[in-house]
């Protein structure tokens, strides 16, 4: 009887064991893409690639200094997406994930006011799930390519100037 409770009790405790490791609050992921808008419209399209090798960065800055805190780079594998591992909780700092370099040489304008994405990175704000999710980031072809009227005319918009 007492070898049943002590092994029932060395069952428990290795539970609460793997419990608390699973559930570790500090890891988060944040996720993302980057992509080549072949037409120039800063949005995504049909046409657009996205970019192998592109890179961004995380940086996070004090909400009340404005001072940065934490900052990490990565890069996008093949399909334009890319991973970054956080360290620490961030609850109260802004954090943002911008482009830095684009790898193709026709393909690295960026456009003004579209170069960064916020990001919440704290698990202490009532998401579950530990991975973050940024909005897709962009650089500009230098001249749109061929097809791009035909897609706005598609989508039912005007383009401004293609020829």
């Amino acid at each position: 009887m007492a070898k049943a409770i002590l092994l029932l009790s060395a069952v428990c405790i290795l539970a609460f064991v793997n419990f608390a490791q699973c559930h570790d609050s500090q890891a988060i992921n944040v996720e993302g893409s980057v992509y080549c808008d072949t037409c120039r419209v800063q949005f995504q399209t049909k046409l657009s690639e996205y970019i192998e090798g592109a890179t961004v960065r995380l940086a996070c800055k004090d909400i009340e200094t404005e001072k940065e805190t934490y900052s990490v780079e990565g890069v996008t594998d093949k399909n334009g997406k890319y991973i970054i591992k956080v360290e620490g909780d961030h609850e109260n700092e802004l954090c943002e994930v911008s482009i830095v370099k684009s790898p193709r040489e026709d393909c690295k304008e960026s456009a003004i006011g579209f170069e960064n994405s916020r990001v919440v990175c704290s698990a202490n704000v009532g998401i579950h799930n530990p991975t973050r999710y940024a909005n897709p980031l962009f650089f500009m072809k230098t001249e749109a390519v061929s097809g791009c009227k035909d897609v706005l005319d598609e989508l039912g918009l005007f383009p401004l100037e293609f020829n």
